[in-house]
């Protein structure tokens, strides 16, 4: 029977004798070790930070005017449409260039 064993790394932190008799207490009190309240905090913190800078919240309101817009874009300008020209243009004088510009 094969057993796999999972890679683990290490982390140190030097805090005031206040701080870890903060964390002491707030282990004790959900019965952690200062160790696994430490991990499990930090995991959370740093989920939420995830979070709140990857995932756009929209409203209700926002949500279906994003989707009004996907389902029925609006006509391209004057402006858009010499991006887009100026875009291709580029594509096709540079096709010979390093720079990849298919996905």
């Amino acid at each position: 029977m094969e057993t796999s064993v999972t890679k683990q790394d290490r982390i140190g932190a030097r805090v005031p004798h206040e701080v870890y008799a903060t964390l002491c207490r707030a282990a004790a009190l959900t019965g952690a070790t200062v160790n696994q309240f430490l991990v499990q905090s930090a995991l959370k913190e740093a989920q939420a930070v995830i979070e709140r800078e990857e995932i756009i919240r929209l409203s209700t309101r926002d949500w279906q005017w994003l989707l009004d817009l996907t389902e029925k874009p609006a006509e391209a300008n004057a402006t858009l449409k010499r991006a887009m020209a100026n875009y291709q243009d580029a594509r096709r004088n540079d096709a010979d260039s390093f720079f990849n510009w298919e996905p």
